[in-house]
Order: structure tokens, then sequence, then C-alpha cells
């Protein structure tokens, strides 16, 4: 499975500790940037990353900005997207079982490394139950972003 990363300034120390966390779980790494400390504008690569999840290049995205929401709020822009801002791993692990999330995104400014790696691993082990939850998703999908 490929995992997308992206961050801006504020989360490349972030993304990096995460890119090495979930390499070591098994799964592929994708990095869309940006690629060091220098200042770096998160639509930018929220949107990448993004648009490699959606277009199916890459299975799932992990993103990190200084609060998560900037790069959050970038990503769901792009069609087919459902991006979540975690600060925990609960929230994590449920935006993929109840809202098919395939993206999540922390902020390296609210939270620490090992609670960031644990926020991963609870999104990418989890599995989406369908069902009832299918539903709200095609819900979700048909609301029109015009």
């Amino acid at each position: 499975m490929k995992i997308a990363f992206g961050s801006d300034h504020a989360g490349y120390t972030m993304k990096e500790a995460l890119k090495k966390h979930v390499e070591g779980m098994g799964y592929e790494c994708v990095d869309y940037g940006c690629f060091s400390a220098e200042r770096a504008n998160y639509p930018e690569y929220g949107e990448k990353a993004a648009r490699a999840v959606a277009s199916g290049e890459c299975d799932l995205g992990i993103l990190v900005c200084g609060t998560g929401c900037g790069i959050s709020l970038s990503a769901n822009r792009v069609k087919g997207i459902r991006c979540c801002n975690c600060s925990e791993p609960y929230t994590a692990m449920l935006s993929r079982m109840h809202n098919n999330a395939n993206m999540v995104a922390v902020g390296s400014r609210v939270i620490g490394e090992g609670l960031a790696c644990l926020i991963a691993e609870s999104f990418l082990k989890a599995e989406f139950e369908g069902g009832r939850h299918a539903e709200r998703v095609a819900m979700i999908e048909a609301i029109d972003k015009n």
C-alpha cells in the first residue's frame, strides 16, 4: 500500500519522523514535499498529496502543517478527498471506519511525535465498515463544491 505525504515547513520534521514510522510498519511512502524546513506553503503540498490519493497513485495520505488545519482544508478542496484533521487516535480510527477518510492531517505545533505516530497507526490500520456509513459517505461526496 502506498501512502502519500505532504507538509509545509512547520510540519517538515514531523513528516520525516512519520514517514520513517510508517515505512517501519511495512508501507511504501511517497513524499510530495516540502523537502526542507525552509518556508513553504501548505496549500501547494496538501494539494499535491491529495491529487495523488484522488487519482489512485497512492492509497491513503498523511499531511502535516503547524496545526493540521490549513493543509487539511487544502486537501479537501480536491474532489474525492476526505481529509480529517486529528489530534488523537480515536478520531483518526473512526474517520476511516465511519467516514472512509482517505487522508489524515496532524499539527506539529499541537501534538508531539509519539502521538502523531499513534494517530498514523490508528488511521492506517482501520478499515471502512461500509453499511449504513456508506450511505452517509455518498451524501458527503454528492455535496457540490461549487
